[in-house]
C-alpha cells in the first residue's frame, strides 16, 4: 500500500527538512502533497530538494485558512489512504507499519499522539500523554492523521476555519459511521517554535485554547495543564541560563 501525503506549509523551513525526511522514511509515500500558503522564506527550497530527490511531490499555492488548506489537499489525493502530517512535527520510526495494525473495516482514521519535544521529565511525559489523549478525543489533531479517503471524499470544510478544523475533521469522520482511532505507537515528535515559550505567546494559545474548552468544560483542567508544562519550561530555562551565565 502506497498513500499520498498532505502537508501545509507557510514559512515552514525551521523543522520542514527534518519532517519531510521522516516522512519518507517511515511512510510508503505515493505524491508528496504540498498545500503552501506563499511561503517567502526556504521553505519552497526545502520542497525543492525533495522533488529533485523523489520526483514526487506535488505544489500547490493557497493563501486561505488551515481549513482551506486541507480541503484542498484533500481533493488533490488519489490514494485509498492519505496522512496530513504538519511541517514541525517528526514521525517515529516505522510510523506508518505501526499504523497498518490499526487499520479496520470500521477505522476512518488513525491519529498517532504528539508529544512536544521540549518535554524532557518522564513522569510529566507520562502525565501529558494521558492529557493528551483527552484533549483528541474532543478536538481530534491532524499532526500525524491517516485517513481513510472515503471517510472524507465528500467533507466540505468550512473555509474560515483557521482553527479548529482538525474538530471538524474528526466529527464528520465519526458521522460517516467510522472510528477514529488515537494511539500511543505510532507517534510525532512536536517541535513547538521557540515564541510558544515565552509568557505573552503561552497566554495567547492557552486563551485561544480556553474558547473551545468552554464548549467542553471537561477540557478546562486539561489545558490548564498544557498551561502549567508551559510555564514549567519557561522557569527551566531560566533558571539553566541564569546558572550558565554565573559559570562564565
Amino acid at each position: 500500500m502506497r498513500v499520498d501525503v498532505v502537508v501545509l506549509t507557510r514559512n515552514s523551513e525551521r523543522v520542514l527538512r527534518k519532517c519531510l525526511a521522516s516522512v519518507y522514511r517511515n511512510v510508503p509515500v505515493n505524491r508528496l502533497i504540498i498545500v503552501d500558503g506563499h511561503s517567502t522564506d526556504a521553505t519552497l527550497e526545502v520542497v525543492k530538494e525533495f522533488q529533485e530527490t523523489y520526483g514526487n511531490v506535488v505544489l500547490i499555492q493557497d493563501i486561505g485558512t488551515r481549513g482551506a488548506a486541507r480541503q484542498r489537499g484533500i481533493r488533490e489525493v488519489k490514494t485509498d489512504w492519505f496522512m496530513f502530517v504538519d511541517s514541525d512535527v517528526v514521525l517515529c520510526d516505522k510510523w506508518f507499519t505501526k499504523a497498518e495494525e490499526l487499520m479496520a473495516d470500521d477505522v476512518g482514521a488513525i491519529w498517532g499522539i504528539e508529544i512536544w519535544s521540549a518535554i524532557k521529565d518522564m513522569k510529566i511525559l507520562k502525565l501529558f500523554e494521558k492529557v493528551t489523549m483527552k484533549i483528541f478525543e474532543k478536538k481530534g489533531g491532524t499532526h500525524d492523521l491517516l485517513v481513510r479517503r472515503e471517510a472524507v471524499e465528500d467533507i466540505c470544510i468550512p473555509s474560515h476555519l483557521h482553527t479548529y478544523e482538525d474538530s471538524y475533521i474528526k466529527s464528520w469522520i465519526c458521522k460517516k459511521g467510522y472510528k477514529v482511532v488515537p494511539a500511543y505507537e505510532p507517534y510525532c515528535i512536536h517541535y513547538r517554535p521557540e515564541d510558544v515559550w515565552t509568557i505573552k505567546k503561552s497566554v495567547f494559545l492557552i486563551a485561544s485554547d480556553t474558547k473551545f474548552a468552554i464548549r467542553h468544560l471537561q477540557l478546562l483542567l486539561s489545558f490548564a495543564f498544557y498551561a502549567v508544562i508551559v510555564l514549567h519550561q519557561k522557569v527551566s530555562r531560566n533558571v539553566k541560563a541564569k546558572y550558565q551565565s554565573q559559570r562564565i
